[in-house]
């Protein structure tokens, strides 16, 4: 094989793979992860893309000390930060699937 057909391959799977991860960020912009702390005293609900859409408290938390209340709220934060790393970690290998990259690639897109 010769080298101009090599970089022309090379380019091509570069084509697809940018397709791809484009499109697989559209894709986590729209999922959304929950997460609750305080046995479902705080929730929050997060986008693929780290975007918290909605915090939901239930309004019994209210009458408890504030302290409580920041800890279950970044309790619920980080486990939805959690759970949409784990998200956009699975897209991205679906994303460029088959591409042969090594592991860990998908995270420089």
């Amino acid at each position: 094989m010769n080298i101009q057909a090599l970089m022309q391959q090379a380019q091509a799977m570069q084509k697809k793979v940018e397709t791809n991860v484009e499109s697989a960020k559209k894709s986590l912009a729209t999922k959304e992860v929950h997460a609750e702390a305080g046995s479902g005293l705080v929730k929050v609900t997060m986008t693929g893309r780290h975007v918290v859409k909605r915090i939901s408290i239930d309004p019994s938390l209210l009458e408890d000390e504030p302290d409580m209340i920041e800890d279950l709220i970044a309790a619920a934060i980080n486990d939805a930060v959690r759970q949409a790393d784990e998200l956009y970690e699975e897209t991205m290998a679906g994303a460029t699937a088959g591409m042969g990259l090594p592991p860990g690639m998908q995270g420089l897109f």
